[in-house]
């Protein structure tokens, strides 16, 4: 057993400590980073297609009072190919969901900068459809929430591994319900209902995931294949989860255009 009364095994300890923390802060800034490489990417790519595919001159079909699709935007928007860039970003989540840890960290960030971009295509809808200054105010909204979920999910004592079964029923009954609603229901009190526990559900997904980040740090470390595997699996579920918390409070708190 360790004498605490020794100053030189305080002096271990506390230099033990301290690599520990340095270590665990350079580990999750290495996430977030990642993280923020895929939103900014993200944000980036969907500004680029909106800007291509609409414009506010009457010149093609209308979407609304304001925006008009230009000849490259009927051309994804205003053909069949509009369900693949709606429904691409599923398909391509669900597929990282199950395989990105079984990739080298290389090719599971660029798997992630590829699928931010597909995700960009699709969110590049939002601007057409949103006012401008929502957009924005309900970012800022998710960051504040992300971040202060994140942080609770860092240091709180409590264990948030016994919500991880309910979390991943929560997700799949999301995609269910969301897709019943798209195609059967087109309710827009249901849609209201799934927007309020998406939001509430990937609220908890943040919490739960910055958690389990740090649990997985003192067992694989932070350097080394496995810590970079983990290190991108944890930014694309973080990605993910400020992505639909975004889009859910979106849909709750922006003004659609006329």
């Amino acid at each position: 057993m360790a004498d605490y009364n020794n100053p030189a095994a305080r002096g271990s300890a506390t230099t033990r400590d301290t690599a520990i923390d340095e270590g665990l802060r350079s580990y999750m800034l290495r996430v977030y980073n990642y993280m923020v490489l895929a939103l900014i990417t993200t944000g980036v790519s969907a500004y680029a297609i909106f800007k291509l595919a609409f414009t506010t001159e009457a010149t093609g079909q209308a979407i609304n009072s304001v925006y008009y699709l230009t000849a490259f935007g009927q051309s994804i928007f205003a053909t069949p190919f509009v369900y693949v860039i709606m429904f691409a970003p599923l398909a391509f989540s669900l597929f990282l969901s199950f395989r990105i840890t079984s990739f080298s960290w290389q090719t599971a960030l660029g798997l992630l900068m590829s699928f931010s971009l597909v995700m960009g295509l699709s969110l590049s809808l939002i601007f057409a459809t949103y006012v401008a200054a929502d957009i924005v105010r309900v970012f800022f909204i998710s960051a504040i929430a992300f971040g202060g979920l994140s942080l609770w999910g860092y240091t709180t004592k409590t264990d948030l591994s016994p919500i991880r079964s309910f979390l991943v029923m929560g997700v799949w009954g999301l995609i269910a319900a969301s897709l019943i609603n798209f195609f059967v229901l087109q309710s827009t009190s249901f849609d209201f209902i799934i927007s309020i526990v998406g939001v509430l559900i990937f609220g908890a997904i943040t919490a739960f995931q910055t958690q389990e980040l740090k649990s997985l740090y003192f067992q694989v470390g932070g350097t080394g294949e496995a810590a970079g595997r983990i290190a991108v699996a944890g930014a694309y579920t973080l990605y993910v989860a400020f992505i639909n918390m975004f889009m859910f409070l979106l849909n709750l708190l922006g003004n659609r255009q006329e």
